[in-house]
Order: C-alpha cells, then structure tokens, then sequence
C-alpha cells in the first residue's frame, strides 16, 4: 500500500514513514497541506495519514478538497491523526470527512489492522 503522510512534525512523520517501510508498505512524508495536496495531484496514493493541526491549513480542510476531488491518485482511505480529539485547531469536526481517528502517539498495531482491512 503506498501511503501519504502529512505531519507538520516531521520527526514523527519521518519515524511512521519508516516503521511503514518496514510493514512492506510504500509512504511519503509532507509536513504541509499544500504539499499533501501537491503530492497527490503527482502520484498516485491508496491511504493517507492527515494530522489535524497543519501550519497552513487544517487537516480537515485538506480531506475535503480531497473527498472533493476525482483524480485516481486521490487516496481513498483517509485516517486522521491528532494529539488531541476528532477536532483540528479551528474546533471543526473530522467526522465524516475520515475513515478513522487515530491519538497520537500513534498505536502502530491498530494502524497495521486499519491498513490491513483496506482493499488496495
């Protein structure tokens, strides 16, 4: 499964990024959401990780524009992950717009069984 990340810590993302590769999975880091957006619009992806709390704009945002969006690199699994709740920064919800939430730390186990269950 080719996997986008999109983190602004990119200590994390770089760290999930590896533990991915080690799973058998493919994955890419971006730290912003204009790169998240500019990635898939380049490459084709079967999930991404979307943290809510981006420096440019929220994570929900970014889900939006790409539940919004038609093109076959556009990742049909959308997982959110937050230090927080289901919620990003400006108190807009992530419900509907994910599959998942996952709090960080992330629990790599039920990540490995969320990537799992989706078909690729």
């Amino acid at each position: 499964m080719n996997v986008l990340i999109v983190d602004d810590n990119e200590a994390a993302a770089n760290l999930l990024q590896e533990l991915l590769m080690l799973q058998d999975h493919t994955a890419r880091c971006t730290y912003t959401a204009r790169q998240a957006l500019d990635a898939v619009a380049a490459e084709r992806f079967d999930a991404a990780l979307i943290d809510l709390t981006l420096p440019d704009f929220p994570g929900t945002e970014v889900a939006r524009r790409l539940r919004a969006s038609t093109g076959d690199g556009v990742p049909k699994l959308l997982i959110a992950i937050s230090g927080f709740s289901a919620k990003d920064a400006s108190g807009q919800s992530a419900e509907g717009l994910f599959d998942h939430h996952l709090q960080k730390p992330i629990d790599i186990g039920e990540l490995d069984r969320i990537l799992g269950q989706s078909p690729s």
